[in-house]
């Protein structure tokens, strides 16, 4: 059944506020998985935060357009599902990534992913999947920044043991 204009409006509308929000894309040819096999992406999808659409490539066109993601425009052909990073840069791309460790998701091919602005080839999304998660990148500042903190303490400490030591008083 063809959609209305209403419905492929709504469909543009939803895509354009979901790309406008978010920080990365992965497009992937779906073509020979199951219901169950999407069922279970989709699953996994809304648990990470990422957004996972089947769009036709002409309502995504116009829904990317004027946003981040204006470069895939050109790489939307054939069946594709679309998913965007809602949380964080790496969640869309480590979504994929997990659900074809299964040899039987192996029909999902990666054609591109995207970010700042540029569309890069499939390769790239081990990479876009190694990228820290927000909690992981906020431990890794505060770690940052507690070490010269930590050592500052330190040498406070063993220069306070080293003159009580010199005059003969005990730091217990």
């Amino acid at each position: 059944m063809a959609l209305t204009l209403e419905e492929k409006k709504e469909i543009v509308s939803e895509v354009a506020a979901v790309a406008a929000s978010a920080h990365s894309a992965v497009a992937a040819e779906y073509r020979g998985l199951t219901v169950s096999q999407l069922t279970t992406l989709r699953k996994n999808a809304r648990k990470g935060g990422v957004y996972l659409s089947v769009v036709k490539n002409n309502l995504a066109r116009i829904a990317v357009n004027g946003t981040a993601f204006e470069c895939i425009q050109d790489g939307l052909k054939g069946p594709l599902i679309l998913a965007f990073s809602q949380e964080d840069p790496g969640s869309a791309a480590r979504l994929v990534k997990d659900f074809l460790k299964d040899k039987a998701n192996e029909k999902l091919a990666v054609q591109f992913v995207a970010i700042d602005g540029k569309m890069l080839p499939a390769a790239e999304l081990e990479r876009l999947a190694k990228l820290p998660t927000r909690s992981q990148a906020i431990a890794t500042l505060a770690a940052a920044i507690r070490a010269p903190l930590d050592k500052f303490a330190r040498t406070l400490a063993a220069v306070r043991d080293q003159k009580a030591e010199a005059a003969g008083v005990s730091v217990e």
